[in-house]
């Protein structure tokens, strides 16, 4: 997988367990980030959410390379006193807000958002300094 840079773009920090990365906006970027969550949720003990997580990372990051030019910034937030939540964010240089659109069935793209929307406790965007981040929050399991 090679080494991975530990930086972020555009996020803001939090106190709790944290691990980012950023990746170029290259195809490989997908499977990067995919196997990256997947091993740091492992190593948390948060097997139970690596599949969805994994799965909704795909996602915005496929949305960040249709549209972005510079790195995508990934990073995981276990935030302090919130032990029933994961945070998930993907930052990339591009200012503009992703915008949920409906997908007609013959559509081959378009539903990431919703799915973003439909399995996570709650998300949304924010602007940074550098582009913008879209995050979304997990339920850890009891």
């Amino acid at each position: 997988m090679g080494s991975l840079a530990w930086e972020v773009i555009g996020v803001i920090h939090t106190d709790g367990d944290c691990a980012e990365w950023t990746f170029p906006a290259e195809p490989g970027a997908v499977r990067a980030a995919r196997t990256a969550v997947r091993g740091q949720l492992q190593g948390w003990g948060l097997g139970c959410l690596s599949d969805l997580a994994a799965l909704l990372v795909s996602e915005l990051v496929t949305n960040s390379l249709r549209h972005a030019t510079g790195p995508i910034g990934v990073r995981l937030v276990r935030p302090a006193g919130l032990d029933d939540t994961l945070r998930v964010e993907v930052s990339d240089p591009l200012p503009d807000p992703p915008r949920e659109r409906v997908a007609r069935p013959e559509d081959e793209s378009g539903r990431g958002l919703q799915l973003v929307a439909g399995s996570s406790r709650r998300w949304g965007t924010r602007p940074g300094a550098d582009g913008k981040t879209v995050w979304f929050e997990l339920a850890v399991p009891g």
